[in-house]
């Protein structure tokens, strides 16, 4: 390396020494300007006359940030494809794929099935289009209760009292429980008692 940049300076030196000096030496202190001196007449005589090159003064590109040697076919086939060992580019099997035990589309394990959050977030969508357009702007004071088709009638006075009532002209579907809070795999509880959890 730096045989290489002490090569590239000289050679960048007598370059210029070519270029400023073509008599191999410093002019006489009175020469005039524009009058060739006949100090060194003989030898420029035999010489040709050089005439200005861009590629004689920048010697072997050392004036120019540009790479000397070409790139190996390992590194090229790192750089689109990456390291098996480290990061690897292309694509990979997935191997944490689940069926979804409800719709039975395929999902990442870990993550909501998409089919399945999809159909409650419309449905959902539907329900505030249903509340917006019964209420409107106006302020909610009082609980809001969304009803199904043939729900209302199951419904008593005194649940239904000092409530606003919105009916969905559909029938609640199969997956959309009426208790929330309340597991779907769970059996439903005829008793009112609430057992503490988590007691600990």
């Amino acid at each position: 390396m730096s045989k290489n940049l002490f090569l590239s300076i000289t050679n960048f030196v007598r370059t210029l020494e070519r270029l400023f000096l073509p008599h191999g030496g410093h002019p006489p202190a009175l020469a005039l300007a524009g009058f060739q001196h006949e100090h060194g007449s003989t030898s420029s005589n035999n010489r040709t006359q050089q005439e200005f090159s861009l590629k004689e003064l920048i010697g072997n590109g050392m004036l120019w940030a540009v790479p000397k040697h070409r790139r190996s076919v390992e590194k090229r086939l790192n750089r689109k494809f990456g390291y098996p060992e480290y990061v690897w580019k292309p694509l990979k099997v997935k191997q944490n794929i689940r069926s979804c035990q409800t719709c039975g589309h395929d999902h990442e394990m870990g993550v909501l099935c998409p089919f399945c959050y999809n159909k409650v977030l419309k449905e959902t969508e539907d329900m505030q289009a249903k509340i917006q357009e019964k209420l409107g702007l106006d302020p909610i004071d009082k609980e809001v209760i969304v009803l199904y088709e043939g729900e209302k009638a199951e419904q008593t006075a005194e649940n239904l009292e000092g409530k606003r009532i919105v009916e969905m002209k559909k029938p609640r579907p199969m997956w959309f429980t009426k208790n929330l809070l309340q597991k779907s795999t769970q059996q439903l509880s005829e008793s009112k008692e609430v057992k503490p959890s988590d007691l600990a």
